[in-house]
């Protein structure tokens, strides 16, 4: 029953977002907070694909990372001049493999070229591969594998 009721709710906010042209709303009620953010398909997302998750993980509980909780870089280790960030382009669930127990797309120290996939963000139950624009050397995961991210949240760091 509870799931219906976070359903409905989600879809009346999906209207609302339309009704008013909205980028995004975000309602939190209580310790439920829920996020939409309207974006272009084709921009850092590929085909959805298939990812299946173990049974009993916890799906958007963040996994504790080599960051502080919210993500945020502490002073002095931001990225350097000459790094390119790439962010999160829609609200989801980081993973940094294509399935569970299989290799991770990039480690630090990985060349990437453009187009290469760096992770996948699962949003609304698919599976969105994130690619880099950038080819260089991946220098900073800024999330771990599991963890919930934000619109516009760091995700790698690649230098050229």
């Amino acid at each position: 029953m509870m799931e219906q009721d976070e359903a409905s709710r989600v879809r009346a906010l999906g209207e609302i977002a339309a009704e008013f042209d909205l980028d995004a709303i975000r309602v939190r009620t209580g310790e439920t907070e829920i996020e939409i953010v309207r974006r272009d398909p084709a921009v850092h997302a590929g085909p959805p694909i298939a990812y299946a998750v173990p049974p009993g993980a916890a799906l958007g509980a963040p996994a504790p990372g080599p960051l502080p909780p919210g993500g945020e870089v502490p002073a002095g280790r931001g990225p350097g001049p000459n790094v390119r960030v790439v962010t999160a382009p829609l609200v989801g669930v980081f993973y940094r493999a294509p399935a569970p127990g299989a290799d991770p797309f990039v480690e630090v120290g990985s060349r990437v070229k453009a187009g290469d996939t760096l992770c996948i963000l699962e949003a609304m139950k698919l599976m969105n591969e994130i690619n880099t624009d950038h080819a260089g050397v991946v220098t900073n995961i800024l999330v771990e594998s599991g963890a919930l991210v934000s619109l516009g949240q760091e995700l790698f760091w690649i230098e050229p």
